[in-house]
């Protein structure tokens, strides 16, 4: 745990330059538990802080829509095993409640020899 704990900070601080300036909310996902985000997406979705967001265990109960769920995971399968960016349309859930239509794009990276995926995010209006 500690391992991929230091990944992602290891990743993050690589990043934190287009964390920092991009105007999309973009979260880092190497599993359910071991994430990261910029202050934009964790205020998108109504927590405290990037760290606040991090801390929450699991990702598809706690972060997206029921009705996105089954989506997301397809196409993430999808992706991982042709190894390429995709786009989809998604329902984040909000902390207290509530659901943020969005575009995401996620983009596979490598870093110290782990597959990792970088999330950028547009909200949108249905």
């Amino acid at each position: 745990m500690e391992h991929d704990e230091e990944l992602v900070k290891g990743l993050y601080d690589q990043m934190k330059p287009v964390l920092d300036k991009s105007e999309q909310p973009i979260y880092i996902y190497l599993d359910d538990n071991h994430k990261a985000c910029n202050e934009k997406f964790s205020t998108m979705l109504g927590y405290k802080s990037p760290q606040d967001w991090a801390e929450v265990k699991g990702f598809l109960e706690p972060f997206v829509a029921k009705e996105s769920q089954q989506s997301i995971q397809a196409t993430f399968w999808d992706a991982n095993n042709q190894m390429k960016a995709t786009t989809m349309q998604l329902s984040f859930k909000k902390k207290n409640s509530g659901t943020v239509d969005a575009n995401m794009i996620m983009v596979p990276v490598t870093f110290k020899g782990h597959l990792f995926w970088i999330h950028y995010i547009t909200k949108t209006s249905k």
